[in-house]
């Protein structure tokens, strides 16, 4: 028991439990890229796949979460990090219910991925960089948000005004920019079948 009382539940439903009933592994798809880069459109294209596949998933969408969990950060070096922790320790519950979860955050900074890779253990993080390169990712600009950064409106932003740190030692890099959708979710449905042990 600690100072402040708390101590963790052991359920008797384990998490092996449920990924025998579920027929893989749950594991967290990391995937990381400069805002535009097609992280989030490939997450969720990859989650279609295993969803159909008969996978249990869930995707985390940057937004979706400042939505929310999040919704008191702002956009600095040290929100930024907490944002990305915040993250880790939900997807590591995720991890214990059986679920494949994917996620998508710029998390920019190495230091963050690391203490991700960390908190949810190296065998259970799956890195997946989406490489595109800055003009490609303005001029999709889906968002219109790269014009604000260049106009001053948006402090902090990754690429603009803010660094994007690359992975050093990714499980899977992808050119979004060079391959197309189908094929980097070929390429990630590939890498991850294995290391998943499907039986779907």
């Amino acid at each position: 028991m600690t100072k402040n009382n708390i101590i963790w539940h052991m359920a008797t439903v384990t998490r092996q439990r449920r990924e025998e009933a579920n027929r893989h592994r749950s594991m967290a798809l990391w995937f990381t890229g400069l805002s535009g880069a097609g992280k989030s459109t490939l997450a969720h294209a990859v989650e279609e796949r295993l969803f159909s596949m008969g996978a249990n998933t869930y995707v985390f969408d940057g937004d979706n979460v400042r939505h929310g969990l999040c919704r008191d950060l702002g956009f600095s070096r040290e929100e930024r990090s907490e944002n990305i922790r915040r993250i880790a320790e939900m997807v590591k519950l995720f991890l214990d219910s059986g679920i494949i979860a994917l996620t998508a955050f710029i998390s920019p900074f190495r230091e963050d991925r690391q203490r991700v890779r960390e908190i949810l253990g190296p065998e259970n993080f799956f890195e997946i960089y989406c490489r595109c390169s800055l003009e490609t990712c303005e001029q999709r600009d889906v968002k219109g948000i790269y014009r604000k950064a260049r106009l001053g409106e948006v402090p902090h932003f990754t690429g603009i005004t803010a660094p994007y740190e690359e992975p050093e030692q990714p499980d899977l890099v992808l050119d979004t920019d060079r391959q197309t959708l189908a094929e980097c979710v070929e390429a990630v449905v590939k890498a991850i079948k294995e290391r998943a042990s499907f039986d779907c």
